[in-house]
């Protein structure tokens, strides 16, 4: 007869549904891998009168957390609310009374990680967060198992499926991203409140976390550069097509000898680059490994049977450590705890990187020859320009765009400072920057 490991669930939402779901349709399949039954003892959620996708015992269901995180045979406890501030104290809590923790919370795990693994050392503790990146894509074994015997050179990442989802829309439909946003929240793919997702808060948490594994540093998550894609519009996606080029809000981390540069923002790649081709509401990682050079992950972000796969394949695994009577084979950041440093990040003011930027400028001689001269003075050299054409009033603002070659982020706010303060009457408006990845204009 095989064992049972008893499992208490906080949180029976969607992905709770989820996993309930996944562990009863596949128990056989978890009993034969595992050699021991996961049994969900306990679950406990504000609501469980709401129906859900998935039949329980009534005596299971608890509106007091207390009964899970009390019960001396619960081994496992999984925390599904959201949030950091109540997820905290009911985790902190967990790993005092003794609980091994499966959590899919990132913004738990990227805002509050340092203390709560450094709570779970102390209790000897285990903590599964597979699915707090990239959903059922499994970047956080890969970084802490497959790829530990690699410096980790670069991590470039697609993270937030409501924003992949609507740069596609917008880009195969040409529509604007009010239009697009209204749309997805229509479909289920965008909260009411997209704040979240649409300014890569939900992303930042996602690339603090990768950041950790991958140089198993403490992250502050206030120093990583990001901004949002609710300013893309249409016809910045139509020339970045023109140029050969897709826009994602992509995550990049790259090793600069002792520091990291790690920023979020929309970005242009190649359309022969392996992330543009990586559309709706899917996820990918682009990792580059020292020994194991070009890694591609790619596969739902989000969703509640992916996110259930994540979850219950931590339990497996935390279970197997107990099943062989040891509490964690591979640490949390996957570096040893007296290894773990403050990560060094690289001030956005000194990245290097090549741009994109968007003049409205009025249709006479030398306009542009006046733009390039200041972009020169800040040593800014052009790799492109497309030139519209006026054919009605030529005080009325026409479209003026280059490309660069590679420039210091710094150099570049002070010349588009200047060309928008002192070109004013010639150069309409403020001019639009967005950033490149193409390694053939470096």
């Amino acid at each position: 007869m095989s064992k049972d490991i008893s499992v208490g669930l906080i949180g029976f939402g969607t992905i709770g549904s989820g996993v309930v779901k996944l562990l009863q349709d596949n128990a056989d399949l978890i009993r034969g891998r595992l050699g021991a039954r996961l049994v969900i003892k306990k679950i406990a959620d504000i609501d469980i009168e709401t129906p859900r996708p998935v039949s329980v015992e009534r005596s299971k269901l608890t509106t007091d957390v207390q009964e899970v995180l009390a019960d001396p045979e619960i081994s496992i406890v999984v925390e599904l609310i959201g949030g950091y501030t109540h997820a905290k104290t009911i985790v902190l809590e967990a790993i005092r009374n003794g609980k091994h923790l499966v959590t899919a919370n990132k913004a738990l795990i990227a805002t509050c990680g340092n203390e709560i693994f450094e709570a779970a050392d102390n209790e000897k503790i285990n903590i599964g967060f597979e699915a707090s990146v990239g959903g059922t894509i499994p970047i956080i074994k890969t970084l802490k198992e497959s790829l530990a015997g690699n410096n980790i050179d670069s991590v470039f990442g697609i993270m937030n499926g409501t924003c992949n989802y609507i740069l596609t829309r917008m880009t195969s439909e040409g529509k604007d991203f009010e239009s697009v946003l209204k749309d997805a929240q229509a479909l289920g793919f965008a909260e009411a409140d997209p704040t979240y997702d649409i300014e890569a808060v939900d992303t930042a948490h996602k690339l603090a976390i990768t950041l950790s594994l991958s140089y198993g540093k403490r992250v502050a998550l206030e120093d990583i550069y990001r901004e949002g894609i609710s300013k893309i519009s249409p016809l910045d996606i139509e020339f970045a097509g023109e140029l050969g080029y897709t826009i994602k809000l992509l995550a990049i981390a790259i090793r600069r000898g002792d520091v990291v540069e790690a920023r979020i923002h929309p970005t242009m790649i190649p359309f022969d680059h392996i992330l543009a081709s990586v559309n709706g509401n899917f996820n990918a990682f682009h990792l580059m490994g020292d020994a194991s050079g070009s890694v591609f992950l790619y596969g739902q972000g989000a969703g509640m049977m992916p996110t259930a796969s994540a979850v219950v394949g931590d339990l497996i695994d935390i279970s197997r450590d107990i099943m062989a009577g040891t509490w964690r084979r591979v640490p949390l950041r996957s570096y040893k705890k007296d290894q773990i440093e403050d990560i060094d990040l690289l001030p956005i003011d000194d990245v290097l990187t090549n741009y994109y930027f968007r003049f409205s400028a009025v249709d006479r001689p030398g306009v542009l020859s006046k733009i390039s001269g200041i972009l020169g003075k800040y040593d800014i050299s052009l790799s492109s320009v497309i030139q519209k054409e006026n054919n009605l009033d030529r005080d009325t603002g026409v479209p003026i765009v280059v490309t660069t070659y590679k420039a210091r982020e710094k150099n570049v706010r002070m010349a588009l400072e200047e060309i928008d303060n002192t070109l004013e009457g010639v150069v309409l408006g403020k001019t639009i920057l967005i950033r490149i990845e193409d390694e053939s204009l470096r």
